[in-house]
């Protein structure tokens, strides 16, 4: 997938989504970044529960070269996106419908100022207290640490393995009559073999 950030949690109840939407507009459009806005008030009593409607609320943007960012929620005010909805709104399946509310965002080709600028967005946006129960799961550990230096090596690792990878498809294309799974073995191999040489 890609170095990304995990995230879901919930609309605070005694928060205001408009003055959080105008906030992330303020943020965004100073970066000149895209975005998208859904619903800006909730309907009135909100089963809070896992029943909603076909609508979503909230924001979206996208920085550059970057997935959205989806700060949006369906009318039980349980974080969600347009694109869960639509491919998980509607199934029976239980542990598909978990997805519903898991959301992320890869940002391993935006780079580590926009992967830090993310996160310090939901930094702030928990502390002016919209969100509850919100949980990241953040790759690059940026979230739980706070550490530059960790995220910096661990951008790198991602980026070193991504090169490894696409110089291994280079230098050894698929052989006649090899298969999938036997190519990707021998490609494996080599970037292994690789890093071992590198390491010594």
């Amino acid at each position: 997938m890609g170095l990304s950030i995990h995230y879901s949690g919930s609309f605070r109840e005694s928060a205001f989504l408009p003055k959080m939407i105008n906030e992330v507009i303020d943020i965004v459009e100073t970066c000149k970044w895209d975005y998208h806005v859904y619903e800006k008030d909730f309907p009135n009593n909100i089963d809070t529960s896992n029943h909603y409607n076909e609508n979503i609320y909230g924001i979206c943007f996208t920085p550059p070269e970057c997935e959205t960012v989806s700060l949006c929620f369906l009318s039980n005010k349980r974080m969600s996106s347009s694109a869960h909805l639509k491919f998980f709104g509607k199934t029976n399946d239980k542990p598909e419908q978990k997805y519903l509310y898991m959301l992320s965002v890869k940002t391993q080709f935006a780079g580590e100022e926009i992967h830090k600028f993310i996160i310090e967005l939901f930094r702030y946006l928990k502390k002016k207290e919209y969100f509850e129960n919100l949980e990241i799961l953040d790759e690059g550990k940026y979230w739980e640490t706070g550490d530059e230096n960790l995220l910096h090596d661990i951008f790198k690792q991602y980026v070193d393995l991504l090169d490894s990878f696409s110089m291994a498809i280079k230098s050894a294309p698929l052989k006649k009559g090899e298969s999938y799974e036997k190519y990707f073995m021998r490609l494996m191999e080599m970037i292994q073999n690789k890093n071992r040489d590198e390491i010594k």
